[in-house]
């Protein structure tokens, strides 16, 4: 495998892009980037240091303030905020209700696309999120919009999280959707050139096996 190839796999909430993105990894052997982990972060640290979410000028003012460190093992993937774990503490449905009106923020994705792209940095890497293949990395060899039936999104994820209420679950997805595919800045589209997966009828093992093929086709493990 190529150690400069870079796979960014965008798409819905609850679809499958992080088993789907370290799974390909591994089997790669190849580094991952979860960012979705470092916008929760972002918001973690806003909700815990007393900043209003819902006010933009307040957030946009403390965007710069927390030190986010991202490791990169698919088989084990870390999180710190602060030189803090924060890899629990990110997933609480507090943070999960927080974190699209703090993502929308300008100066929030300014200050991690840049830590974002120095990750990235010579390639070697599975990177998921909402806009990695339309903003973060549109020459990545590799671009990859993946979905699912709401219904199954809704039910992979109320797993999760403990056996939450699906109905509800389903309707907090499709409202981040909304939100996420209609913000200003770096909405969740699919890049162009970008392969539609879509994960309903497949295992997590077949969803990997099409991407590991996606990337040996594209010649990227030459």
């Amino acid at each position: 495998m190529s150690s400069k190839v870079v796979v960014a796999i965008d798409g819905t909430s609850g679809s499958g892009k992080s088993s789907t993105a370290r799974g390909v990894a591994a089997r790669l052997g190849l580094r991952y980037l979860d960012t979705g982990a470092q916008f929760r972060a972002i918001t973690w640290w806003m909700l815990r240091n007393g900043v209003d979410v819902h006010d933009a000028a307040a957030v946009a003012a403390r965007a710069g303030d927390p030190v986010v460190v991202s490791g990169t093992d698919p088989r084990d993937p870390t999180i710190t905020v602060d030189g803090e774990d924060a890899s629990i503490a990110i997933r609480t449905e507090q943070v999960t209700n927080a974190v699209s009106p703090v993502s929308a923020v300008p100066q929030v994705r300014e200050h991690l696309l840049e830590l974002q792209r120095t990750i990235i940095g010579d390639g070697g890497i599975v990177v998921e999120g909402r806009d990695i293949g339309s903003v973060v990395w549109p020459d990545a060899e590799v671009k990859l919009y993946v979905t699912a039936d709401p219904a199954a999104r809704a039910a992979r994820r109320a797993a999760e999280e403990g056996g939450s209420d699906q109905a509800v679950t389903e309707q907090s997805l499709l409202a981040r959707d909304r939100i996420d595919s209609g913000r200003a800045t770096a909405p969740l589209v699919m890049a162009e050139g970008a392969h539609h997966l879509d994960t309903t009828p497949y295992t997590l093992d077949e969803v990997i096996a099409q991407v590991v093929a996606l990337v040996e086709d594209a010649g990227a493990g030459a």
